[in-house]
C-alpha cells in the first residue's frame, strides 16, 4: 500500500509537471486560441508573447470563472503592445482571444535599444520579423526618455518619416505589387529634418540597401515652400525610374526635388 500511494503521488507530480510544460499555461485553464485574423508575416515568437501576455499569474485564471475573460483581457492590454482592441472571450474548454495585430512599418534603433513603430505612431517592442520589408528610422529627434512600448510616440520628424513612408506603400499597392519598390529600401534620414542642421541640405533622404541615395527633400505638402518638386512628381519620378531599370540599385544617388514639367505616371490621387 505504501508503494501504490508513493507511486500515485510520483505520478501526479509529474502529470503536474506535464501539463505545465506542455500547455504553459498552469493547470487551472485550458488552452489558449486567438480568433481574430492572423497576419501572413506573424511569428511564433509573437505568438508565443500573447500566451506569456495574456497568462500572466495564470494560478489564478480558471475556466468557468466569469473574471478570467476580464483578467486575461487586462494582461494583454497592459503587457503586449502588438494587440489592438483586445477582446476575450472564455468557454469551457478555452479562452479566445480576439484583436488586431499591429504591424510595424519603421524601425528606430537608440544606443543599444531597439523598437519598431506602427502607422499610429504606437511604440512597439522588437521582435525579428522577416517577412516583412521594414524601413530604419535615423536622425529622430528622440528625447531624453526613450519611448517604451505601448506609448504612442507623436513626433514632427518621425510623422514626416512616416508619412513618405506611406505614400510608397500605397504606391506599391498600385503600380508594383508584385516587386515593392519598398523591398529596396533600407533607410530613411530625417537628421536634417525642415533644415535644422544645414538650410541647403536636402531635409528628407532615402538609402537603398546598396547605398543608393534618394533625395527626397522637404515633408509631405510643404514642396512649394521650398520651390521643389510636387510630392506627385517626386512619386512618379521615382517609379518611372524603377519601372525602367527595375531597381533603384546602380546609380549614385537619384534626386527628386527638382521640379519637373512631366509626370510619367497618372498618380495624383496617391
Amino acid at each position: 500500500m505504501v508503494f501504490v500511494l508513493v507511486g500515485v503521488v510520483l505520478g501526479l507530480v509529474f502529470l503536474n509537471r506535464y501539463l505545465r510544460q506542455d500547455l504553459g499555461l498552469g493547470t487551472h485553464i485550458g488552452s489558449i486560441e486567438f480568433a481574430g485574423d492572423k497576419p501572413d508575416w506573424l511569428t511564433e515568437q509573437l505568438y508565443k508573447r500573447v500566451y506569456a501576455a495574456a497568462t500572466a499569474g495564470a494560478a489564478d485564471l480558471r475556466l468557468y470563472d466569469e473574471t478570467t475573460a476580464a483578467r486575461v483581457q487586462q494582461n494583454i492590454e497592459s503587457r503586449l503592445s502588438w494587440l489592438a482592441d483586445v477582446k476575450v472571450q472564455v468557454t469551457a474548454e478555452k479562452i479566445r482571444i480576439f484583436g488586431r495585430w499591429r504591424r510595424p512599418v519603421a524601425l528606430v534603433q537608440w544606443g543599444l535599444e531597439k523598437f519598431y513603430v506602427d502607422a499610429e505612431l504606437v511604440v512597439l517592442d522588437y521582435v525579428p520579423i522577416p517577412a516583412l520589408p521594414i524601413v530604419t528610422l535615423t536622425g529622430l529627434t528622440v528625447g531624453a526618455k526613450t519611448p517604451v512600448a505601448g506609448e504612442v510616440w507623436s513626433a514632427d520628424d518621425l510623422n514626416a518619416a512616416l508619412a513618405v513612408l506611406t505614400r510608397l506603400q500605397r504606391m506599391d499597392e498600385a503600380v508594383t505589387p508584385d516587386k515593392p519598390l519598398l523591398a529596396e529600401i533600407d533607410s530613411i534620414d530625417v537628421s536634417n529634418f525642415r533644415g535644422r542642421r544645414s538650410k541647403s541640405r536636402p531635409h528628407i533622404v532615402l538609402y537603398t540597401k546598396d547605398h543608393t541615395q534618394i533625395i527626397w527633400g522637404a515633408e509631405i505638402g510643404a514642396w512649394q515652400r521650398y520651390l521643389e518638386a510636387t510630392d506627385e512628381q517626386k512619386l512618379a519620378k521615382l517609379y518611372a525610374y524603377y519601372e525602367q531599370y527595375g531597381t533603384l540599385a546602380g546609380v549614385k544617388y537619384i534626386n527628386l526635388r527638382d521640379p519637373q514639367k512631366i509626370i510619367y505616371l497618372p498618380i495624383d490621387k496617391y
